[in-house]
């Protein structure tokens, strides 16, 4: 007579994350999802930890959340995981501005993003 459970909004061999507020651009947090998309975790890992990118330390943290509902919620196998889908969405954007010369007003934007993550346990090939 209880709540009825909601349906997995991903498939059984399938876990994944979302972080919301990310103070970047989605255009420079493409970049980084684009680096990891298709590869094994590990791989995905250890290029997130060697990156320039500021906001690759944020991407990492996603992707460790992903692994570990995959892990805990789902159990599936972590070595045989693979990044299946990276995704990038808009956020709110902060206004801001600066007086400029002759009365005027120079708009700066400060956008947030947010990235989905989606591990997919895949069988080894023999």
């Amino acid at each position: 007579m209880g709540k009825e459970t909601n349906p997995r909004r991903v498939a059984e061999n399938e876990a994944m994350a979302k972080t919301k507020m990310l103070r970047t651009s989605p255009q420079k947090l493409n970049l980084v999802a684009a680096l990891i998309r298709g590869k094994k975790v590990e791989k995905a890992l250890a290029d997130l930890t060697f990156s320039h990118k500021r906001i690759a330390g944020d991407v990492k943290k996603c992707l460790q959340s992903a692994i570990a509902n995959a892990e805990n919620n789902h159990g599936l196998d972590v070595d045989s995981l693979v990044v299946a889908e990276a995704w990038v969405g808009k956020n709110l954007v902060m206004k801001r501005g600066r007086p400029r010369a002759r009365g005027r007003y120079g708009k700066i934007m400060k956008p947030f993003s947010e990235i989905t993550i989606k591990v997919r346990q895949v069988e080894e090939r023999a």
